[in-house]
């Protein structure tokens, strides 16, 4: 594994990269996250033949921070599409969690060509969240208080045990670092005024008879309900879902061995061919 900054378009991020050579992966974080959330995968999944990558989205970990960027859907999914440009990838496998998935849902849409398949964990974007809960994620993504922070991590960790005073205070850190505030709270402005809008679900319906979908939840999911994850996959055709025991809204990073089974075995055309008490396919 080896990191590196890298400018794309007029924004200098941070890449998290394994492998030389293969077909490529893009791994997509959420809100106030950050490359290094996929840790577990990165590796494992280059270990299959991929090329790796995991980026920081601009105004998150190690990116560019601050007022210039359109911190919206369309504007991350014009960085995403930059990036491939970027890394000489003509096609990729998507992988996103929350944002990252409707990022990454968003440009399979926008740009089919470019994407060979996608795997979408714990998605935003599939379905609209409503009004109510548009604010409410408002709040969460501009509380950057250590206790908002620890919260947050509550809720999205399986198991509290996971949530140390260390990656508080790194997430604290990075998420009050320069530039941060502006970002976030445009972003939280984009989320409670337009997200909805933006909303992909029956534009990638239309794609996924031809675009191999897959649907990751975490079985204790309190962000995403998993019955998003059921209304999306009987929405999508020939989309699947599977739900990872013991996870919440991070199943890549908690279950991590098992989610790049499932993902390896997915992008090998062979799902279901691991068994294992972590995974419930649907």
């Amino acid at each position: 594994m080896i990191a590196y900054p890298l400018e794309v378009g007029t924004t200098v991020t941070r890449v998290i990269q394994s492998g030389l050579r293969g077909e490529p992966i893009v791994l997509i974080h959420g809100v106030g996250a950050r490359a290094d959330r996929w840790r577990r995968n990165v590796d494992p999944l280059a270990a299959l033949g991929y090329r790796v990558y995991a980026i920081d989205l601009p105004g998150h970990g190690f990116a560019k921070k601050g007022k210039d960027f359109a911190y919206s859907i369309a504007g991350y999914a014009a960085f995403v599409e930059d990036f491939l440009e970027e890394i000489d990838a003509p096609r990729a496998v998507l992988i996103g969690t929350s944002l990252g998935g409707h990022i990454a849902a968003a440009l399979a849409c926008r740009r089919p060509e470019l994407v060979r398949a996608l795997v979408l964990v714990g998605s935003l974007g599939l379905l609209p969240v409503g009004a109510e809960t548009r604010g409410r994620m408002r709040g969460g993504i501009v509380n950057t208080t250590r206790e908002g922070i620890r919260q947050k991590l509550l809720r999205v960790n399986f198991d509290p045990a996971n949530v140390t005073e260390e990656l508080v205070e790194e997430e604290y850190r990075v998420n009050n670092s320069p530039g941060a505030d502006d970002a976030l709270t445009k972003l939280a402005e984009y989320f409670a005024e337009r997200i909805d809008d933006d909303v992909v679900g029956q534009s990638l319906a239309a794609l996924t008879p031809r675009l191999p979908t897959l649907l990751v939840w975490g079985a204790e999911e309190r962000s995403v309900a998993v019955s998003v994850g059921e209304t999306a996959a009987s929405m999508l055709p020939a989309a699947r879902l599977v739900l990872l025991r013991d996870s919440a809204h991070g199943p890549y990073l908690e279950k991590a061995e098992a989610f790049n089974a499932v993902v390896g075995d997915f992008l090998a055309g062979a799902l279901g061919a691991t068994k294992s008490p972590d995974i419930v396919y649907r």
